[in-house]
């Protein structure tokens, strides 16, 4: 549990300080959207700019199984790079934003 516990702490921190980053552009924001029953993490664009909506999820990690699954990292932050220096092992990340059996040539688990 103490694993699941500081895996929560790192995502949560992580995913806040990209949060605090990011600009506010017109009537635009950035949202946390943490769902720590279930683990499931994400960082959202919400708004409108110029005069058009914007909606667009940026980051999306879950906990399933012991591991940190990241879905989406439209960043250029490398989130799963940002987890391993934390002290994330590579076989407790998995890049599901790969197909499952592209997974394997990742160096980071496969599910």
């Amino acid at each position: 549990m103490e694993k699941l516990e500081r895996y929560r702490t790192y995502i949560k921190q992580l995913l806040s300080d990209y949060a605090s980053l990011s600009p506010s552009e017109g009537e635009a924001e950035t949202e946390l959207i943490f769902d720590t029953e279930r683990d499931r993490y994400q960082v959202v664009h919400t708004g409108w700019k110029n005069r058009q909506p914007l909606y667009g999820c940026v980051l999306h990690l879950d906990i399933k199984g012991g591991k940190v699954w990241i879905h989406h990292d439209g960043t250029e932050i490398d989130i799963a790079s940002k987890l391993v220096n934390l002290g994330v092992p590579k076989s407790d990340i998995v890049l599901a934003f790969h197909e499952p059996l592209v997974r394997q040539y990742t160096g980071f688990a496969v599910g």
